[in-house]
C-alpha cells in the first residue's frame, strides 16, 4: 500500500517565489524609510547649526553671522506669535509690547541694581505676562480684526507711554553699561559667536514650546477656539482662559527674545523695540512660513531676514539707501504666497514632496 508522505511542519513549507516570511509590510517599510530620511535630515540640519557659525567665525566673516543671529531671534518672535496667531487664531499686531517690555525689565534690572541678565530674562518674561494678561482679558472681549485692532491702538499707547517716561530714559532710550566679557555678563565684545548660540538655544526652547503645544490637549482646545469658538464653546472649551494661556505663551518667548536683543545691541528705545512695524515684521515671518505650524515660522525667517538683510546692505552701498526697500520686496513675497499658496512656505514644500 501506497502511502502519501505529508509535511510535518507547515513551516518547512517553501515561501514560494516572491515571497519572504522575514519581509515587513509595505505601510510599515515606508515608515521605517520616512523615520530614518527624518533623521538624517535632522542630524544634517544640528550639523549645519552648529557648524557652519564655526567657519563664519575663522573667515571672520561677521556680517554672515549677524544674519545667523537674526535668523534665530526672528525664528523665535515668529513662533512666539505662532502659538498665538496660528494655533489659538488670534491675529495680534502688538507683540513688540512684549518684546520692549522683556528689553527694558533686563536692562533697567541692570542697570539700577546690577541684576544679572540671566535673571533679568526671567524677571523680563513673568512681567510681560502680567501685561499680556492685562492686556489679553479685554481685548478678548472683542474678535476677529476688531481684536487685531485692539492690539494695534495697545502696541502705539505703550509706545508713546516710554517715549514720554523720563525714568526710563524717554525717546532717548537707555545705553547699557560695557562690562567684562564674560559669560556671567551676558556680553561678549571679542565675537558674535556666543550670541549666535544664546539665539539657538533660545529658538530651540521656542520650537519645543511649540511643538508640546501642539501634541498636547491645550493645542487642540487651540485649534478648536481658531476653527469654530462657538462649538468649543457648547464643547466645554473655556474661550476666554484658552486665549489668555496663549497670550501668555507668546509674551513670555517673545519677552525672553528682547532680553537677547538688549544685550546683543546694547542700547534700546521705544522706537527699536516698541514699533508698531516689529509687530508687523514678527507677523510676516510667521505667515510668510506658514501658519498653524512646526516649521513655518523657521522657513518664514530664513527667507525673510537675509532678504532684508541683504537688500538694505547692498542699495546702501550702491547709494540708494535702501531704507523701505526690503519691505516692499518681501511685502510682494507676501501677496504672491497669499494669493497662490496661503498655508505659506510649509504648503508648498508639501505640494512638492507629494508630487516626488
Amino acid at each position: 500500500m501506497t502511502t502519501v508522505d505529508q509535511p510535518s511542519d507547515s513551516t518547512s513549507m517553501p515561501a514560494g517565489p516572491g515571497l519572504d516570511p522575514t519581509a515587513l509590510p509595505p505601510e510599515r517599510s515606508r515608515g521605517r524609510a520616512a523615520s530614518a530620511s527624518r533623521l538624517a535630515v535632522g542630524a544634517i540640519a544640528a550639523l549645519v547649526l552648529l557648524g557652519l557659525p564655526l567657519v563664519l567665525e575663522a573667515q571672520r566673516l561677521v556680517h554672515p553671522l549677524h544674519i545667523l543671529i537674526m535668523i534665530c531671534l526672528y525664528a523665535t518672535l515668529a513662533q512666539a506669535w505662532n502659538i498665538l496667531g496660528g494655533y489659538a487664531g488670534q491675529i495680534s499686531l502688538g507683540n513688540a509690547v512684549f518684546f520692549g517690555v522683556g528689553a527694558y525689565t533686563s536692562t533697567l534690572l541692570m542697570t539700577r541694581i546690577g541684576l544679572s541678565p540671566w535673571l533679568g530674562i526671567l524677571v523680563g518674561m513673568f512681567v510681560a505676562v502680567l501685561v499680556s494678561l492685562a492686556i489679553g482679558y479685554p481685548c478678548f472681549r472683542l474678535g476677529g480684526h476688531y481684536f487685531a485692532i485692539a492690539t494695534i491702538a495697545v502696541g502705539e499707547i505703550v509706545q508713546t507711554l516710554f517715549i514720554n517716561w523720563r525714568e526710563v530714559g524717554g525717546a532717548s532710550g537707555i545705553h547699557l553699561p560695557l562690562l567684562p566679557e564674560a559669560f556671567v555678563n551676558f556680553q561678549f565684545h571679542s565675537s558674535k559667536l556666543p550670541y549666535y548660540y544664546i539665539a539657538l538655544a533660545m529658538a530651540a526652547i521656542a520650537f519645543g514650546c511649540a511643538f508640546l503645544v501642539e501634541r498636547s490637549r491645550l493645542g487642540y482646545y487651540f485649534r478648536a477656539i481658531k476653527g469654530d469658538p462657538l462649538a468649543a464653546r457648547s464643547l466645554g472649551v473655556k474661550i476666554t482662559r484658552y486665549k489668555l494661556y496663549a497670550i501668555a505663551i507668546s509674551a513670555a518667548l517673545t519677552a525672553m527674545a528682547g532680553t537677547l536683543y538688549a544685550q546683543y545691541i546694547l542700547v534700546i528705545d521705544p522706537e527699536s523695540v516698541l514699533p508698531l512695524s516689529l509687530s508687523v515684521l514678527i507677523c510676516l515671518v510667521a505667515v510668510l512660513g506658514g501658519i498653524g505650524s512646526i516649521w513655518g515660522p523657521l522657513l518664514g525667517a530664513l527667507v525673510l531676514i537675509p532678504l532684508s538683510e541683504g537688500t538694505r546692505v547692498y542699495l546702501a552701498q550702491s547709494g540708494g539707501g535702501g531704507r523701505a526697500i526690503d519691505l516692499m520686496v518681501y511685502g510682494a513675497l507676501i501677496v504672491l504666497v497669499a494669493v497662490f499658496q496661503p498655508g505659506g512656505l510649509v504648503a508648498i514644500s508639501r505640494r512638492f514632496r507629494g508630487r516626488g
